[in-house]
């Protein structure tokens, strides 16, 4: 459309139609704000609320100057659907992520007139529709303003979603049912639209799976594939054409959803996706990602995730259908390029060029590999499990170097060698162990450090948990769901056996955890249910670690005439996000935990540490500094010549922190106060004080069962 048939269809009408754009535009912005912080809903409501009443002028102003045009008509419909998808979007924040259907219906139908010529053809003006329309943003704009009790609101949503649903459903079937008289597309845009299919095509063929790998060059290559795939096409029937372009886009739809998942794996894990372990992560992912940002936003982001896999599974599917489609159309053109391509292609393969690209097939095939690697996990993980040299070493014999002795194993959440070597927040770390190590010297004392390996990276602690206690390496799911179901001999097991009383702080976990008891054989868990904790969260942590150290020291250690306790401590203050960081208090004021509701914290939105690296990195280093601080202050405070401690990292942060290529290695030191303890470790190794030294031994973390059993057995 030109510049000039644009100034004779814009009419008064259409002045209205912008005022209510802007109106719009600021009722997006109010929604956007309000996912920052809690802002109040009225002014929201209320330019909703004028929006929608001008919606009744623009018309009548139209059809009383007789003003009204196709331009006018479409602007008008595409303000409305705006404004509309705004409303959803702050809606499903309090109502569920099922609200965004709403605002996404107009775009969904955009999608298929772009993607299917017979949605394009013009539909008839129904008031059915309008009357549609209309009912969307009053019943939004209502739920919004939550003057309605909830279910009330619940079921007007509800209606509203139904009748949307059954006016596309009926716009859908008139164009159905006149498909074959549709208009065919003009030249430009249907040229247009099959340049688009080849770039997507090509840009799934070539994506990289690593974050490490994207970028332009990442793009310019040739893709084997896709010449295979058109040469074929175009020599095949209509039929068998059909066929190959939908399982071959079928094919390339998963390989693209693994290539993102690929990507924000190594993000997070530093590891390739795994389609066998990971598959089982989805419900823990997302029960994570509410207790880290909240309900109602963590369902509007799983929604926007769903809608965009959709997108992912099906647009190559259509994209290569078309393209194969318009090279049986043009097979003389499409044969001779693929040929020409083709030869190219080799040329660059023999010279060693990274231009000629076979990466998606390679892929496909890593990916089958990956499968039946993961499939025949159990057969490998029964032979590390047949051979156990403590499973039949009798009770006294074990951990005969301990007796008498309290034992806490403490994690400590995210602490990896990033932590400690070589990164802008190390030296502040190294500090307070450097200061630490002096605190426990004067409580009389010392301690040993190295570092372990981990089977995990940036996140999945359990993994890392169960292969330290079991002295095999647990790196997926599948794996540990197989190793609790044996008697594997794990630390807990050998100092129960031995005499000890053992217990878990697990102050993250919220519900029954059946493996504590079954497999672990724990005598008492405490987390978040019965730690007593009445004081606010601090983002996902739901406690501050000194909290969780001094509910063990009143529930375990503080008792009188008891027999000798092991313990593992979870410490997880300095889990991601760092967005609540507390602060050490007097150990007096912690009482019940209220008081850190009036005491100021470290804090920063998630918005800003997942958007700028830097302030993120410099939030995990302060988390570490507190931890480490509060576990110090602890020993100082409450340690007795009885009281041991391995204290470790479960795995390093995500790459986030960390950056690309990071190892795997967290920091581990043994604490003790009698010299005989230090004594039976004195050959590993390991450097004096709380701060491994860079030459430090680095073990596999599944070693250390075996050499700690041995270290302090007979």
């Amino acid at each position: 459309m030109t510049a000039h048939e644009i100034r004779e269809q814009w009419g008064p009408a259409s002045w209205v139609t912008l005022a209510r754009a802007a109106l719009a535009a600021g009722v997006a912005a109010l929604v956007a704000g309000a996912f920052a912080h809690d802002a109040p809903a009225a002014p929201l409501v209320t330019l909703a609320a004028v929006a929608l009443a001008l919606d009744l002028v623009d018309g009548r102003v139209a059809r009383r100057t007789g003003t009204a045009s196709p331009l006018g008509a479409r602007f008008d419909g595409e303000v409305d659907a705006f404004l509309i998808l705004a409303l959803s979007v702050y809606v499903a924040s309090k109502h569920g992520a099922w609200v965004l259907a709403i605002g996404a219906a107009r775009y969904l139908f955009l999608a298929g007139e772009w993607l299917l010529p017979w949605m394009r053809a013009p539909l008839p003006r129904r008031r059915w529709r309008l009357v549609v329309a209309a009912v969307q943003g009053v019943v939004l704009t209502v739920a919004a303003a939550e003057v309605l009790p909830r279910g009330l609101t619940q079921g007007l949503l509800g209606a509203a979603l139904a009748l949307l649903a059954a006016s596309m459903g009926e716009c859908l079937w008139w164009l159905w049912r006149r498909r074959d008289a549709a208009a065919p597309p003009r030249p430009g845009v249907a040229v247009a639209v099959s340049g688009l299919a080849l770039v997507l095509v090509w840009a799934a063929l070539v994506a990289p799976n690593q974050p490490s790998h994207l970028g332009l060059g990442a793009f310019v290559r040739l893709p084997l594939e896709l010449l295979v795939v058109v040469a074929v096409g175009a020599l095949l029937p209509a039929g068998p054409r059909r066929a190959l372009a939908v399982l071959a886009g079928a094919v390339l739809s998963l390989l693209l959803v693994v290539k993102v998942l690929d990507i924000g794996f190594f993000t997070a894990f530093d590891r390739p996706f795994r389609p066998v372990d990971d598959s089982s992560y989805v419900g823990i992912g997302i029960e994570t990602l509410r207790d880290t940002v909240g309900t109602s936003s963590a369902d509007v982001i799983v929604a926007v995730a769903v809608v965009l896999v959709v997108a992912l599974l099906s647009v190559p599917v259509l994209a290569l259908v078309r393209v194969t489609r318009v090279a049986a159309g043009h097979r003389g053109w499409a044969l001779r390029a693929a040929a020409v391509l083709s030869v190219v292609w080799v040329a660059f393969r023999l010279a060693g060029a990274p231009v000629a690209s076979s990466s998606a097939a390679a892929l496909a095939v890593d990916e089958v590999q990956a499968v039946r690697t993961g499939l025949q996990y159990r057969a490998t993980l029964d032979r590390a499990l047949a051979h156990d040299r403590f499973a039949a070493t009798p009770a006294d014999r074990l951990l005969t170097g301990l007796r008498g002795k309290d034992v806490l194993l403490v994690f400590v959440e995210s602490y990896g060698r990033v932590a400690v070597q070589d990164s802008a927040f190390s030296p502040a770390v190294d500090a307070v162990l450097d200061r630490g190590t002096r605190q426990l010297h004067r409580a009389g004392f010392s301690a040993r450090s190295a570092f372990l390996e981990s089977p995990t990276f940036g996140g999945l602690s359990w993994l890392a948990h169960s292969t330290l206690q079991s002295g095999i390496r647990v790196d997926g799911q599948r794996s540990y769901d197989e190793l609790v179901k044996h008697d594997r001999l794990t630390l807990t097991r050998a100092f129960k056996r031995a005499g000890w009383r053992a217990v878990g702080v697990m102050p993250a976990n919220h519900r029954a955890w059946p493996e504590g008891f079954s497999y672990y054989r724990y005598d008492a868990i405490y987390d978040r249910r019965n730690l007593g904790y009445r004081g606010p969260d601090f983002g996902l942590p739901p406690m501050p670690d000194q909290y969780a150290l001094l509910a063990l020291r009143r529930l375990e250690l503080a008792k009188r005439h008891r027999s000798p306790l092991f313990a593992e401590v979870d410490l997880i203050s300095s889990h991601a996000p760092w967005t609540r960081i507390p602060r050490l208090i007097p150990w007096d004021e912690v009482g019940d935990g209220s008081v850190f509701a009036r005491i100021p914290v470290q804090e920063a939105t998630q918005a800003s540490l997942f958007g700028d690296a830097k302030r993120a990195r410099a939030a995990y280093g302060h988390s570490i500094e507190y931890t480490l601080a509060t576990l110090f202050s602890f020993v100082q405070r409450y340690g007795d010549p009885n009281l041991v401690l391995v204290v470790l990292g479960d795995h390093q942060p995500a790459t986030l922190v960390t950056g690309q290529g990071a190892t795997h290695d967290v920091p581990i030191s043994v604490i003790a106060h009698d010299p005989k303890v230090m004594d039976r470790i004195s050959g590993w190794g390991w450097a004096d004080g709380m701060r491994p030294s860079p030459g430090a031994p680095v073990w596999p973390m599944d070693a250390f069962r075996d050499r700690f059993l041995g270290a302090f057995g007979p």
